[in-house]
């Protein structure tokens, strides 16, 4: 493996702040950052309604203050006010969480809570202690405010110089003002720090440049943070997947110097209900190989391995959680490069299990890596496979940049997989794999090709990783290429660059599998 660049970090993980649940009153809470969420007055262009947790004096003041400033309390929008002489907080920091709507869902509301406080976190990044004052404070509440807290809170430095004028977020603890003696609202912040831990360890993968995370590095992250869970791993090396026949990971990452590793994670306790397998795109440098992208598409290819930072992730975080479902994680590792010894356009290729694929596009090399691992998963009959890449651009111009497809071949899992992610808060949408799109991956000379004729390219994608799952087995395919990198400003919980897309979802997944909910 090549030299790391000197004084490059080899191994960090952005810790994420302590979160408890306090019992103190919001008006006595001595923190640097009171977070407040706060209701449009009705009627008026400006004014809110805010939370009866406070006081009624410092009620009636915040409203005043608030209709003095032009505080709308319109979804996200942020306003700072000093704490002086109406709570002990420092500041107090009001955070809109838009009209209360009656049609609104459970899950809807609770997501609105998460990015309403993950925005008010971030607006305060320089306090070292936060308290946050919702209403209700019940459990479910206090989860999602937790998490959103901690995601909004996340800032990646660990390449940051010595004297760099942008440091660490300051944020050192977040107290949630609610009743500490209910064992279910302390139930509920561990729950969200876990949760938020694991999307801490999937934004850090993303955002380390490919020069300090090659395949190999994969495989050492996966031992390293399952080191203290029971969680067991196993890594192919290049000669092993050589000798097993994963053809589709050692083709793509033939050309590279850094070579391909396959791992897999076993979580496996005694008392699962059922077995799900995860499976995620780990492609660490993605400049296309021989069918070279244009320069500007690869400044942000270090996330063409989101996918398998999500299942790395969540597996972690379900451990952590001992839920009682057997999850195994498979990871398809490789960097994809051009060198003269770089899998060619025309070359045919033989997947694990035996299938062979003639390779027209060396820049869908996703779905060569799935198809190995997808293969090899379905060899230990789970009871539903699924699997998260950041695997077209279709997808983003179909979705946008904040929603990812869910494809599959049972419609009740499409719909379950969906019902999943709501309940998780991410944004995705369900979209169908057409008989047509299969059409036109018919190869003249191999039993399938890696590109169909460039329409709905995300949807024959989906067709070609179906083709590698047995009949009778259950597989849902997220393709999480818009939300996996956010390229713009940050907006709510979700920071500039890695998001951990699909980290909750596959949490949720596990969640809903423990409790019997999953079809």
């Amino acid at each position: 493996m090549p030299a790391q660049t000197p004084d490059m970090p080899t191994s960090f993980v952005t810790s994420a702040p302590s979160l408890a649940v306090s019992s103190a009153k919001p008006v006595s809470a001595a923190v640097d950052a009171l977070v407040i969420p706060v209701r449009p007055a009705k009627g008026r262009r400006s004014g809110v309604i805010a939370p009866s947790v406070l006081t009624a004096v410092a009620r009636r003041k915040v409203e005043q203050a608030a209709v003095a400033l032009g505080v709308t309390g319109r979804a996200n929008e942020v306003t700072t006010l000093p704490g002086a002489g109406i709570v002990k907080a420092t500041q107090i920091v009001l955070v809109g969480l838009g009209v209360a709507k009656v049609d609104t869902t459970p899950e809807a509301e609770a997501e609105q809570l998460r990015r309403a406080i993950g925005a008010a976190v971030r607006a305060a990044i320089r306090s070292r202690r936060i308290a946050i004052a919702t209403d209700p404070a019940d459990a479910p509440t206090i989860e999602s405010a937790g998490l959103g807290a901690l995601l909004g809170a996340y800032s990646f430095t660990a390449f940051r110089g010595t004297g760099s004028a942008t440091s660490a977020s300051a944020v050192r603890s977040i107290s949630l003002l609610a009743d500490a003696r209910d064992p279910r609202v302390k139930d509920a912040a561990d729950r969200a720090t876990i949760i938020a831990d694991a999307v801490y360890a999937a934004r850090d993968l993303v955002n380390t440049p490919p020069s300090a995370l090659a395949p190999e590095g994969i495989a050492q992250a996966a031992l390293d943070a399952v080191n203290d869970l029971d969680v067991a791993v196993e890594i192919f090396d290049e000669t092993e997947l050589i000798d097993a026949g994963f053809g589709g990971i050692t083709a793509v990452g033939q050309g590279s110097a850094n070579p391909p590793r396959l791992v897999c994670l076993r979580y496996e306790p005694v008392d699962a209900v059922s077995h799900l397998a995860f499976v995620g795109k780990g492609i660490t440098f993605d400049s296309g190989g021989l069918s070279l992208k244009p320069p500007k598409a690869m400044e942000t290819m270090k996330c063409d391995m989101s996918g398998a930072a999500a299942v790395l992730a969540a597996v972690t975080a379900i451990a952590r959680l001992q839920l009682p479902v057997a999850v195994t994680g498979w990871l398809p590792t490789a960097e994809n490069m051009p060198s003269g010894h770089a899998q060619r356009p025309g070359d045919v290729i033989t997947i694990y299990g035996g299938r062979t694929v003639e390779v027209l596009n060396t820049d869908a090399e996703g779905r060569l890596v799935l198809a190995d691992a997808l293969v090899r998963a379905a060899e230990e009959s789970p009871d539903l496979i699924v699997d998260a890449a950041t695997l077209t651009g279709a997808a983003v111009v179909a979705l946008g940049d904040r929603t990812s497809g869910i494809m599959a071949n049972d419609d009740d899992i499409r719909v379950a997989v969906w019902e999943s992610s709501q309940r998780a808060g991410e944004t995705m949408w369900h979209l169908p794999i057409p008989e047509e799109s299969r059409g036109t991956l018919d190869s003249a000379i191999a039993d399938i090709k890696n590109i169909g004729d460039g329409k709905g390219g995300m949807l024959s994608a989906a067709a070609f990783l179906r083709e590698f799952i047995p009949q009778d087995m259950r597989w849902a395919h997220l393709d999480i290429a818009g939300p996996a990198f956010n390229e713009g400003a940050p907006f709510g919980y979700t920071p500039k660059g890695g998001t951990g897309a699909a980290v909750r979802t596959f949490i949720q997944l596990a969640t809903d599998a423990a409790e019997g909910t999953l079809p």
